[in-house]
C-alpha cells in the first residue's frame, strides 16, 4: 500500500511519470487546444452555450456540494480527530508559519484578489441581486457578497482537499496523489483505472482552473502597461505577457520549492502588503477600518441565506454569473492547492491545520477585499465617482482606476503590475509542481523537465482560452471542469471520515 505509482524512466532525459495519468491528461488538453485553434471563430458561441447550460441545470448542486464541504471540516475541526497529527506523533513541521502562510495564500487566491478587489464589489454595488443599485443599503450588501465569495466556503474546499492528501500520504504512507484519498472506498484499486480517472480528472480541473486566473492576470497586465506605456489592450498583447511570464514561471520552477516558490511567495506578501498599506494611509482610514468590522458582521448575517440560495424565485441569472462561478473555480483549484499545501504541511495537527486554512487566510483576504474594494465605494458614495463607469467599461482597469484618486499613481500601477506578475509566477510555478507530482504517481521531487512542460502548458492553455472567447471562455472552462470534480470531492469527504475513524478509534469502543 506504500509503494508509490509505478513510473515510466528515461534515464537520458530525466523522466519519470506514471503514462496513463500523463499521457491521458495531456492529451486531454492538447486535444481542446487543437480544437479550439481550428474553430476559434465558433468557441464563443459553444462556451456561451455550456455555460448555461451547466449553471441552469447543476446550479443547485455546486450550492449543496460546496456546503457539504464546509460542513465536514468544521466537524473534523471541532472532533477528536482534531488531535491528530499529519506525519504521526513525532513529526514536526518543515516550515514556519510565516513561511508556510506565505506560500498557502499566494498559491491560492493572488491573481484573482488583485483581479476583483475593486471590481467585484463595484458590479455589486451597481447591480445587487436584490434591492436597488448604486445605495448605501448596496453597497453594504456589495461588501457581505464578495465576503461570501472569497470566505470560509472557499478555504473550507482547499483544506478538505490538503487535509486528506495530507493524511493519506504522510499517515497512511500512500502517493502524494487524489487518487490515494480514495483508499478506504476503491482499496487497491487505485492503482488502477479507477484511480487513472480520478488523477486525470484532478490533473485536467487544475489546468483549467489555472488557466483562469492566469488569463485574469495576463488582462490585468496589460491593462496596468496600457496605463503606464500606452501599449494597446488586446488578446494580441496579452498572448505575449502569457508567453514571457510563463518563461519567468519555468525559472522559478527548476528552481524548487525553497529557492522559488518560498521566496517569491514571501515577496508577493511584502509587495501587497505594502500596496494594501499605502492605501489605509492615503485612503479614508478611519472608514476603511469601520468598514472591516461592519463587513464582518454583514458577512455573518447573510452567510445562511447566501450559502442556500439558488435564485428560485428571481430568475435573474445573476448567480450564474457569479456565485456558481466561484464555486466551480474554488473546486477546479482544489487539487491544486490541495496538494500544494498538502506538501508543505507535515508534521500540523488536523486542528492546527483547518483552524489556520479557515482563519487566517480567510481574515486576510477580508482585509483586503475591505481596503480595495470600500475605497472604491467610497469614491463612489462620498467622491467624484467614476470607477463604475470604467469598470463597465473594462473590468481590468478596476484597480489602477481606484489608484488614480491616490498620490504616487504611476509608482503604486507599477507595483500593481509587480504583483500581478509576481502572483502569476508563484501560481504557475506552484500548479506545474503540483501537477507534475500527480502525473508522476505521487513523487514529491519529479523531474524539473517535467515542470517546465507543466507551466508550458498552462501558458498555451490560458492563451488559446483568451483567443477563443476571453473572459466568458475562462469562465465556461473552469465551470466545465468544476462541475465533474465536485462529485470527486463528495466521495472523498467520506473517504476521509472513513480512514479518520478506522485509524483513530477511541479505547473501549467497537466504532
Amino acid at each position: 500500500m506504500s509503494n508509490p505509482e509505478p513510473a515510466q524512466k528515461n534515464s537520458r532525459f530525466r523522466f519519470e511519470i506514471h503514462p496513463p495519468v500523463f499521457w491521458g491528461s495531456a492529451g486531454t488538453v492538447v486535444l481542446f487546444v487543437l480544437v479550439s485553434l481550428l474553430n476559434l471563430d465558433q468557441m464563443t458561441l459553444v462556451f456561451k452555450d455550456v455555460l448555461g447550460f451547466i449553471t441552469e441545470s447543476a446550479g443547485w448542486f455546486l450550492v449543496l456540494c460546496i456546503n457539504i464541504y464546509l460542513a465536514v471540516v468544521l466537524f473534523l475541526l471541532f472532533s477528536r480527530h482534531g488531535r491528530v497529527r499529519l506525519g504521526g506523533d513525532e513529526a514536526r513541521p518543515d516550515h514556519s508559519y510565516w513561511g508556510w502562510l506565505s506560500m498557502l495564500f499566494s498559491a491560492g487566491m493572488g491573481i484573482g484578489l488583485m483581479f476583483w478587489s475593486v471590481a467585484e464589489p463595484i458590479y455589486h454595488y451597481t447591480s445587487p441581486p436584490w434591492g436597488e443599485g448604486q445605495t448605501a443599503e448596496a453597497a453594504q450588501l456589495a461588501m457581505g457578497i464578495t465576503f461570501f465569495h472569497w470566505g470560509f466556503h472557499a478555504w473550507g474546499l482547499y483544506g478538505l482537499m490538503a487535509l486528506a492528501l495530507a493524511y493519506f500520504a504522510y499517515n497512511r504512507g500512500l502517493p502524494l496523489t487524489v487518487r490515494s484519498a480514495f483508499y478506504p472506498l476503491l482499496g487497491e484499486r487505485i492503482h488502477g483505472w479507477a484511480g487513472n480517472i480520478i488523477d486525470v480528472l484532478a490533473t485536467v480541473a487544475t489546468l483549467f482552473g489555472l488557466a483562469t486566473s492566469l488569463g485574469l492576470g495576463a488582462q490585468q497586465v496589460n491593462a496596468g502597461f496600457a496605463y503606464l506605456f500606452g501599449i494597446p489592450q488586446s488578446v494580441t498583447v496579452q498572448v505575449i505577457l502569457i508567453s514571457v511570464i510563463t518563461g519567468m514561471a519555468t525559472v522559478s520552477v527548476v528552481l524548487g520549492v525553497d529557492k522559488g516558490i518560498r521566496r517569491l511567495s514571501q515577496v508577493n506578501v511584502i509587495l501587497a502588503s505594502l500596496l494594501l498599506l499605502f492605501v489605509v494611509i492615503a485612503g479614508p482610514t478611519h472608514y476603511l477600518l469601520d468598514a472591516l468590522v461592519q463587513n464582518i458582521g454583514v458577512y455573518l448575517q447573510n452567510l445562511p441565506r447566501l450559502s442556500f440560495w439558488t435564485e428560485t424565485y428571481q430568475g435573474t441569472g445573476w448567480q450564474h454569473g457569479w456565485t456558481l462561478f466561484y464555486w466551480a473555480w474554488w473546486i477546479a483549484w482544489s487539487p491544486f492547492v490541495g496538494i500544494f499545501i498538502a506538501r508543505v504541511s507535515r508534521g500540523r495537527t488536523v486542528r492546527e491545520f483547518v483552524s489556520a486554512i479557515l482563519i487566517v487566510p480567510t481574515l486576510a483576504t477580508f482585509v483586503w477585499l475591505t481596503v480595495f474594494g470600500n475605497a472604491a465605494l467610497y469614491v463612489e458614495l462620498f467622491g467624484p465617482g467614476g470607477i463604475t463607469a470604467a469598470v463597465q467599461a473594462d473590468v481590468a482597469v478596476a484597480l489602477f482606476k481606484l489608484l488614480e484618486f491616490y498620490p504616487l499613481t504611476s509608482i503604486t500601477v507599477a507595483l500593481a503590475v509587480c504583483i500581478v506578475v509576481t502572483f502569476f509566477v508563484t501560481s504557475s510555478d506552484s500548479a506545474s509542481l503540483v501537477v507534475d507530482i500527480i502525473t508522476a504517481g505521487g513523487r514529491l521531487d519529479p523531474p524539473k523537465i517535467q515542470r517546465v512542460f507543466w507551466a508550458s502548458m498552462e501558458g498555451v492553455l490560458a492563451a488559446v482560452l483568451l483567443m477563443g472567447g476571453g473572459l466568458l471562455a475562462l469562465q465556461t472552462a473552469v465551470v466545465a471542469t468544476g462541475l465533474p470534480f465536485a462529485v470527486i470531492l463528495l466521495m472523498l469527504s467520506f473517504s476521509l471520515i472513513r480512514a479518520l475513524k478506522a485509524d483513530n478509534k477511541v479505547p473501549g469502543s467497537e466504532d
